[in-house]
């Protein structure tokens, strides 16, 4: 019925849409056709003949609750936002002016291309105050598709997998024999939208490679700190 990001699914949400639209419309004519066509024709009508200045009155009344409700849609917030890191938008909160917090839903970064889904890395690392993270992947990149630096200089290597099937152990070797001998990477970290086998779960136990399967990718997407999610304290893990 729900989605992992805990939105209601597209088809029931409509259905649902339908049901209470459908009974609010019926009741809304069944009181138009019998109780409120005799109050205009009889009651009200004959009561305004008699008093002409209420007519003026419910205008007046009528007009003010429209630009009332008016004024309320408009300054009503959205339910959900998404910003990106270039985003100069900022909440007001008590009086002090707070950023807005960058998160995706996982519907959102199973739709990107492999370079959105790169960049949405780019825009959690700002997000979670990494240093001079960069997009750097693409042919010959050599197993490093974002690059960046934590408070106490530790250089992140990330590689990005947005497959539709589990990540196998081949791609987890390679990136092994890349991230820390050629890249020099303090935290090699491979992340994967859809997770990853077993055997590249075991070889990457073995090797010190950190590995973002789909739990803890919907975590930092979410909104959670990307060493809150994969357990580091410090620059060296």
């Amino acid at each position: 019925m729900f989605d992992e990001d805990g939105s209601l699914d597209p088809t029931l949400k409509f259905l649902l849409y339908a049901v209470i639209a459908l009974a609010v419309g019926k009741m809304i004519w069944e009181w138009l056709t019998e109780d409120l066509s005799r109050l205009i024709t009889k009651d009200l009508w004959g009561l305004i003949a008699d008093h002409p200045w209420l007519t003026g009155l419910v205008v007046a009344g009528g007009l003010t609750v429209l630009i009332l409700l008016g004024t309320i849609l408009a300054s009503r917030p959205g339910t959900s936002k998404y910003v990106s890191s270039d985003d100069a938008s900022a909440a007001q909160v008590g009086g002090v002016v707070e950023p807005e917090v960058l998160t995706f839903r996982m519907k959102q970064l199973a739709e990107m291309n492999a370079t959105g889904f790169e960049q949405a890395c780019v825009d959690l690392l700002v997000r979670d105050g990494f240093r001079r993270p960069l997009r750097v992947g693409g042919a010959g990149d050599l197993g490093v598709d974002v690059t960046a630096r934590d408070d106490e200089d530790g250089l992140l290597i990330l590689q990005c997998k947005q497959y539709q099937n589990p990540v196998g152990s081949g791609h987890v070797q390679k990136f092994n024999g890349t991230a820390r001998p050629h890249h020099g990477a303090d935290i090699p970290i491979m992340i994967a939208l859809n997770g990853f086998t077993q055997p590249a779960i075991d070889f990457a136990r073995h090797h010190r490679l950190i590995l973002v399967g789909r739990p803890e990718l919907k975590k930092w997407a979410h909104g959670r700190h990307l060493y809150d999610v994969i357990g580091i304290q410090n620059a060296t893990p």
